[in-house]
């Protein structure tokens, strides 16, 4: 069900498991809470913005054979901020991984700071608060940032205009002579993970960036795989990315890992360096690219998507500078080293 209230707003495709009640969301309410999940959002406007600088495409970085972490110690006492991953590092689907609550206990005994980053952009800062706390974690909103979080935080840097309107799940009937109208207003299409991803959005987002001057098209992140459960993978926000791009023959704009806005924003924000950061995560081409593309220091864990064969084939070019089976090796590792 399409929903305006007063001059042109927002354009949001929100899964029919989130509430569509018909109230205007304010752009101050989508940057500051976020309590829309990005799933698949067009957004409409007045004017039309092209990009400003460069694009945030990742840059491949081909390094020497990643070195199993052995001491401790000495990774911990060279960074100030380790940055999280989620999935695969903290939990697999709504399944805690061992040892994740001593370590991260650990760490902040030993004053680092702590942030957690992740591609899934189904849920708002609030909402994985929630899920942190379901998993007796304690956790911040302030130290969460998704990949939905980054949507808007781009939007809001290049000067986004206000305006907009809210979009409910919708559906195309096929008959003879069908023309599938539009908003010629849109001026930014907005792809991310969507379990009510169908038909109509994938045409209505075509027909916004084919046929919309300047109309941006932009993607939270081109993850193959993800974590729903714990009991296997399942297809990722790049499928739904993918689709788009097949129907539009644009490249998107990708905001979340590996792209380097979100390390940019989050230095930024804490006033960090970023040789002071380690990024841990388990995946290569996301988490650990994200890290290299921002000059860090990297750790993959071996606890989500990666295996070890992954890792040293020969057709893998993206190497951590360390890695270990998962993060509670900080504590395993630090004991055995006693």
């Amino acid at each position: 069900m399409l929903m305006t209230r007063g001059t042109a707003a927002i354009s949001a495709f929100v899964s029919s498991r989130f509430p569509v009640a018909p109230t205007v969301v304010t752009q101050q309410r989508l940057f500051s809470t976020l309590r829309l999940p990005c799933s698949f959002r067009h957004f409409g406007v007045r004017r039309r913005f092209g990009l400003r600088g460069s694009t945030m495409d990742s840059r491949t970085v081909i390094r020497a054979s990643a070195q199993r972490l052995q001491n401790v110690d000495d990774l911990i006492d060279s960074v100030q901020t380790f940055i999280l991953d989620c999935d695969g590092v903290i939990w697999k689907g709504d399944k805690l991984i061992d040892g994740v609550p001593e370590t991260l206990d650990m760490l902040r005994s030993k004053g680092k700071r702590l942030v957690f980053v992740t591609n899934n952009s189904t849920k708002s800062r609030k909402q994985y608060g929630k899920k942190f706390e379901t998993l007796g974690l304690s956790v911040s909103e302030e130290e969460i940032f998704a990949s939905s979080f980054a949507a808007a935080a781009y939007l809001k840097s290049i000067d986004f205009p206000r305006d907009k309107k809210e979009d409910g799940d919708k559906k195309i009937e096929l008959k003879p002579g069908f023309l599938m109208e539009h908003d010629k207003n849109v001026g930014a299409v907005v792809v991310g993970f969507d379990r009510y991803f169908n038909y109509y959005k994938v045409q209505y987002g075509t027909l916004c960036i084919r046929e919309n001057p300047g109309c941006l098209f932009i993607a939270t992140n081109r993850d193959a795989v993800t974590h729903l459960t714990d009991a296997q993978e399942w297809a990722g926000g790049g499928s739904m990315v993918g689709a788009i791009y097949g129907s539009t023959q644009r490249e998107p704009l990708v905001v979340g890992k590996p792209s380097t806005f979100m390390m940019d924003y989050l230095s930024d924000k804490f006033g960090i360096l970023k040789s002071q950061i380690c990024m841990v995560g388990d995946r290569l081409d996301t988490d650990i690219l994200f890290g290299q593309n921002g000059g860090c220091k990297t750790l993959l864990v071996l606890s989500g998507v990666t295996t070890l064969q992954m890792l040293q084939s020969p057709n893998n070019s993206v190497q951590p500078d360390f890695y270990t089976n998962k993060i509670s090796d900080f504590i395993t590792l630090k004991a055995a080293a006693v």
